[in-house]
């Protein structure tokens, strides 16, 4: 038992920090603040799975739902809880009025939705 205690001991002066860490940096953590006064400009529904998110400087934002949110492909409108300190993150949710609320898995810098195929026809015939 005593050789047991012993190991255990070495292994806490072993710094975790450079065996966790990979080479790779951490991404910073993606927020949109003020949400409450005009931190988010637009938003578009990735069918139940997720939704991105525009804000208020044309920067667009993926937010991954914990699981699939009823309602949200057809939604018409939603509310984002962005409580305590009005900021959209990782941390948030979305309430759609009528089906219930969903929340955030995870909330990250994106390239923005997917165009529609009508989208880049008009582009197309405007030369």
């Amino acid at each position: 038992m005593n050789k047991i205690i012993k190991a255990a001991g070495l292994l806490a002066l072993v710094p975790l920090s450079g065996v966790l860490a990979a080479d790779k940096p951490a991404a910073p953590r993606a927020s949109i603040p003020f949400v409450n006064f005009g931190g988010i400009r637009d938003w578009q529904a990735d069918g139940d799975k997720g939704l991105w998110v525009e804000d208020a400087h044309r920067q667009w934002y993926y937010a991954d739902l914990v699981g699939p949110c009823v309602g949200l492909d057809f939604a018409y409108s939603i509310v984002f809880d962005a409580q305590p300190m009005d900021t959209l993150d990782r941390f948030s949710s979305v309430i759609l009025p009528g089906w219930g609320r969903c929340y955030f898995n995870s909330f990250a810098v994106s390239d923005g939705p997917p165009a529609h195929k009508s989208d880049e026809a008009a582009d197309a015939t405007r030369g």
